[in-house]
């Protein structure tokens, strides 16, 4: 008796396209002019493996790689900053102004950083960058600028005291982050050190002292991610500039401040700034673009004509000189108007709160355990530390917090006391509805909505 042949099931897995037939997809196909062949085509093969191992049906696979694909060709993923601190260091630091922004994309083309176009011959490189920088702080004879902050300080060390001595408290001897210590920094530039004074005293005597031929220049660092309390002494910088042994011997104080401010902010009042340091008598003052100053990443130098004159002319400085973006958003930074930072630095706390009630009250509607709670904002990036900004937040249970980092868009919180804080200072108000989607999708993903 013949026996019936029970069917052989159909392997799923034929069913899926082929990979060219997958990028022929009008969507994949311009996502590929925009993103890049390989880009999509990355996409691609991950959702024909996902379907391969059972994760989705044969036939998703393209819709599949169409939500897979970046906004961009870059893995810089966009991250909406709820810290509480205004100058993350993870994320960027400052963000960029709108009119930053538009001056970095018209700067992508040929444009005429180096050329004058009235003359057809060469003229200085950011030219109109450097005179925004001298508008706003009028005491500056000159300015340079390079990639970073801790590069200024590099170029003033190796210009002005390389094979010299560059005298320094032992209580500035700081480590600027990531293991980045400022003496470690110097001694690489050539320059030798000589270190005055004790950790937590440094009187102008102990310069004076310590002055003499071999002197390249005097560095005063200002500690900007700590603070010094109790028995303590420092040497202002209008204290050194008047130091007769530094004077007769024509060796110039540098000031280090660090946080990029340009003049007094009186929310910050034991900051440094360019403005004051310069009207003590420093000789030159560095400092970092991407902090408080609100633009891109950069080290800024201002100071004498003659000094920064060496610093510009000395052949470190072509290694170290930024690009045409990067002068674009410095200029409109310093042109343009508030930043980011400013705006956040400066927010109305009643406003903040007003909109974490908000924002809570609509959550709760979707039935998200979320409240509006007080919190406590700091500037960050190295700047005023001990700063308090009061602030206001949502509040969350602690899981969102690894959630909301793996959205669309990334949205970045902090953990205090077992619950995922939002806080608000930092996000512009526009992106408080982006925030609730966020939210809303965590939630939906982890089947609670």
């Amino acid at each position: 008796m013949d026996r019936e042949v029970a069917p052989v099931a159909e392997d799923g897995r034929r069913r899926i396209a082929r990979t060219d037939v997958l990028l022929a997809d009008p969507r994949l196909s311009e996502a590929a002019g925009r993103l890049g062949r390989g880009v999509v085509k990355a996409a691609v093969v991950a959702a024909q493996r996902r379907a391969r191992a059972g994760e989705i049906p044969p036939g998703a696979v393209a819709d599949s790689a169409v939500a897979a694909l970046p906004e961009t060709a870059s893995g810089l993923r966009p991250v909406v900053n709820a810290t509480g601190v205004l100058l993350h260091t993870n994320l960027g630091r400052a963000p960029l102004s709108a009119a930053a922004r538009e001056a970095a994309l018209a700067a992508c083309g040929a444009t005429d950083v180096e050329l004058d176009l009235a003359t057809g011959a060469r003229a200085r490189r950011g030219r109109s960058a450097l005179a925004a920088l001298l508008e706003r702080v009028p005491a500056a004879e000159a300015a340079h600028v390079v990639n970073n902050g801790a590069a200024a300080l590099v170029l003033a060390a190796t210009a002005l005291a390389g094979g010299r001595e560059i005298i320094v408290s032992r209580g500035e001897m700081v480590e600027i982050g990531d293991g980045f210590r400022i003496p470690e920094l110097l001694a690489a530039t050539g320059a030798r050190l000589r270190e005055v004074g004790t950790t937590n005293r440094t009187a102008p005597a102990d310069y004076a002292e310590a002055a003499g031929d071999g002197t390249g220049f005097v560095l005063k660092v200002h500690p900007s991610n700590f603070r010094m309390t109790g028995f303590t002494r420092e040497a202002g910088v209008a204290e050194l500039a008047g130091l007769a042994e530094l004077r007769e011997r024509g060796v110039p104080v540098v000031a280090d401040i660090g946080s990029g401010l340009l003049a007094p902010e009186p929310l910050l009042p034991d900051e440094p700034d360019a403005s004051t340091s310069l009207a003590n008598g420093a000789g030159l003052v560095t400092a970092s673009g991407d902090k408080l100053l609100g633009g891109p990443q950069c080290g800024i130098i201002l100071g004498r004509a003659d000094l920064v004159r060496r610093l510009a002319r000395h052949p470190l400085a072509r290694a170290l000189r930024v690009d045409k973006l990067t002068l674009a958003a410095l200029e409109a930074t310093l042109r343009g108007p508030r930043t980011p930072t400013d705006e956040a630095l400066h927010a109305d706390v009643r406003t903040l709160r007003d909109r974490a009630e908000r924002l809570a009250a609509t959550l709760r509607q979707d039935g998200v355990d979320a409240r509006a709670v007080d919190s406590d904002a700091a500037v960050g990036g190295g700047g005023a530390p001990g700063v308090v900004l009061p602030s206001a937040a949502v509040s969350l249970p602690e899981p969102y917090a690894a959630r909301l980092r793996r959205g669309a868009p990334a949205v970045m919180g902090r953990v205090e006391d077992g619950r995922c804080l939002l806080d608000l200072r930092a996000v512009p108000a526009a992106r408080d509805a982006d925030i609730a989607a966020a939210v809303r999708a965590a939630s939906a993903a982890a089947g609670e909505l």
